[in-house]
């Protein structure tokens, strides 16, 4: 409903969410009148959005954030409400008339890769309106059962893309996106930079329900590591200061938001244990030692910092700062070291090298 956002477009502004770089409200499926108007345009639900999408626009806006909304490539989305097809300039003007600056652009009820590239149209559409809108596609994820996506050709047109399944507040669906990215790497980190980017399902579920603290720290950390979109699916007006801690932690927003825009990658994996690393700008590399176990006490994962950068990360020497789960500095190892780092079960200990 309108009071929902206008309540999180509040709680953003004034509990350090939007000064930590959270800027975008955005809408899901479900926001729009089961049927357009007479001239064949979307509209809110009379309802729930009693003063329409300009007016909530507006208020997001007077907060210092922008507003994101929700369309699909077929005839409905995937809640049944009306879809975009056939009428993506229509739908674009209306979303430019209305103030957003996101959309997200489902693939539900596409039926076929010929309706599902009409993706390419929405963002023409977009672009034509003259107003500067992030494009959110979840092409890839539609395509991919088929056929391998041109990621080439998904970044001329998508800011970012949709790779996998809806993430759900649990360990394990956290974990499959994990695996399926690490599974995938080769085809999709070296697309990635500014103006386009690998979306894993988006949502960081940390401050709600199914995940540990450990678990809370991995997500948030990997999600650094794979310079993923950190949106946050949870209910602001009620998360814990831990919770709340680690998603403005400026430390790890920093990694993800690096300027180089490279997207990290697995290097190895050993005995239960991951080891990731991403390049970051000044020759800096974020680096990640994952505990997969889910069972037992804390243990030890040992690796030569040789491993890092193609030997280059820590040569001739390197300064290491421990940023999650807490910040602290481990002081300055030569090439030749090696590094012993203690995880928690199902935890991550996320480095700045």
């Amino acid at each position: 409903s309108e009071r929902l956002f206008v309540e999180m477009a509040d709680v953003m502004a004034a509990e350090g969410w939007r000064d930590a770089g959270y800027e975008f409200i955005c809408i899901d499926d479900c926001w729009m009148a089961p049927t357009r108007d007479e001239c064949g345009r979307l509209r809110a639900d009379p309802k729930r959005f009693p003063s329409g999408i300009r007016k909530l626009a507006d208020y997001v806006h007077s907060k210092g954030l922008k507003l994101g909304i929700y369309s699909d490539v077929g005839n409905k989305t995937c809640a049944g409400f009306p879809g975009s097809y056939d009428h993506y300039d229509l739908d674009a003007q209306t979303f430019a008339s209305w103030g957003v600056d996101l959309l997200k652009f489902d693939g539900c009820n596409s039926g076929s890769l010929e309706l599902l590239a009409e993706g390419r149209h929405m963002s023409v559409a977009l672009n034509k309106t003259g107003r500067s809108i992030v494009y959110s596609c979840e092409w890839p994820f539609y395509l991919r059962p088929v056929q391998q996506p041109n990621y080439t050709e998904i970044k001329q047109y998508c800011n970012h893309w949709r790779n996998f399944y809806d993430v759900y507040d649990s360990w394990n669906s956290i974990k499959s996106i994990l695996d399926w990215t690490a599974l995938h790497q080769d085809s999709i980190v070296k697309i990635a930079g500014p103006g386009g980017w690998n979306d894993p399902d988006m949502a960081l579920v940390i401050g709600n329900f199914g995940l540990s603290w450990d678990q809370e720290v991995t997500q948030m950390a990997m999600w650094a590591i794979m310079a993923a979109p950190l949106f946050m699916s949870n209910d602001l007006r009620r998360i814990s200061p831990e919770a709340k801690w680690l998603l403005q932690n400026k430390e790890v927003i920093a990694i993800n938001q690096d300027p180089l825009g490279k997207q990290g990658y697995r290097i190895t994996k050993d005995k239960g244990f991951e080891l990731w690393e991403r390049p970051l700008s000044g020759g800096a590399y974020a680096v990640a030692v994952l505990n997969q176990k889910e069972i037992g006490g804390p243990q030890n994962f040992t690796f030569s910092l040789t491993f890092l950068g193609n030997g280059l990360a820590c040569n001739p020497a390197c300064c290491i700062r421990q940023v999650l789960p807490a910040g602290r500095n481990w002081g300055v190892y030569t090439w030749v070291s090696s590094l012993s780092v203690e995880v928690n079960p199902t935890g991550t200990v996320l480095l700045k090298v």
